[in-house]
């Protein structure tokens, strides 16, 4: 059986792929184009997609019996991918859940320490030579130790993340999820998100990608944010409404965001670029050789289970 990898991955991930499967390798770091999806399907048994990689129903009606039968997806999530076209089309798909959960949750922490602190902007002072001093009214900026903060999405990430707030940090956690968590360290359940906005100083974003939280943060929540808050997103960038969290931050209706993803990813509006109170990432969640070579062997263990036709350890 052939294997398509659609970027290139780790030392490891690599060895292992050449030394036990049919594999090539895409050598290009930009998503696949229609083309090269449509070759994907009809010449490979198994391709090893990632983010970008627009697998949507439209291309699986171009190749409406595909000799492709898993697309073995290289991340946990897969809004990328049209499961329901691709079931429908006999392919199966699988992800990488767990690998990413630690080092997600880390960046979170990241950003909002970050952004709370005003890091980026005081590196970017160091940096440029503008820095006269330490004085006691240097760059004030938000005390983290202590403060509430909202999960939004309460699952293996936003865990991760609560637990780090509150171990770490003596934070008191608020959480928006679909059902009410069993947890096994202090966390209120908020069902509605407008209220969870209202009531705490740092709001992170944790929920999966997708339709159903394509702009889930808009100008209503926002508005509801108290003007001395936060907003952290290390879920998709579709999750906030990009023009609404501009214009919130321009009118102060939030104090600033932490982002590591982004609507239009990889283009990033130049308002944000242009605001010192926002910190930016390049999508660096998982972005440790550990954790991209534990998602790497994680999507390869799908791939060797299904040519042994043993059942897929992560379907989804």
């Amino acid at each position: 059986m052939r294997l398509l990898v659609a970027r290139p991955m780790t030392a490891a991930v690599t060895a292992r792929a050449r030394a036990e499967f049919d594999v090539e390798f895409r050598e290009d770091t930009l998503p696949m184009t229609r083309d090269e999806m449509l070759r994907a399907l009809t010449e490979f048994d198994v391709v090893v997609p990632t983010l970008g990689d627009l697998f949507s129903e439209q291309v699986f009606a171009l190749v409406p019996n595909p000799r492709c039968k898993l697309l073995a997806n290289f991340g946990v999530g897969y809004n990328h991918i049209d499961v329901d076209a691709a079931r429908a089309a006999g392919v199966a798909v699988t992800n990488t859940p767990g690998a990413v959960t630690d080092a997600t949750a880390d960046i979170a922490m990241t950003l909002l320490l970050s952004t709370a602190r005003r890091a980026g902007e005081g590196e970017r002072q160091v940096r440029a030579g503008t820095w006269q001093g330490w004085h006691p009214t240097q760059m004030l900026g938000h005390h983290v130790t202590g403060k509430r903060v909202g999960i939004v999405g309460m699952g293996r990430i936003g865990q991760a993340i609560a637990r780090r707030c509150h171990f770490g940090f003596g934070m008191q956690v608020f959480y928006q999820s679909r059902s009410k968590k069993e947890i096994d360290f202090p966390a209120e359940y908020v069902p509605d998100l407008k209220e969870l906005g209202a009531r705490v100083d740092f709001l992170i974003l944790a929920v999966p990608g997708g339709a159903e939280t394509r702009h889930l943060i808009n100008a209503q929540i926002l508005e509801a944010m108290n003007p001395s808050a936060l907003l952290i997103n290390i879920a998709r960038g579709e999750v906030v409404d990009e023009s609404a969290l501009i214009a919130a931050l321009r009118a102060g209706q939030i104090a600033g965001a932490g982002l590591d993803v982004y609507e239009f990813e990889p283009a990033v509006p130049q308002a944000l670029l242009d605001m010192e109170n926002v910190t930016l990432l390049p999508h660096l969640g998982t972005a440790t050789e550990e954790v991209r070579s534990d998602m790497g062997n994680m999507a390869l263990d799908n791939v060797a289970a299904f040519i042994d036709g043993r059942p897929l350890p992560n379907p989804v």
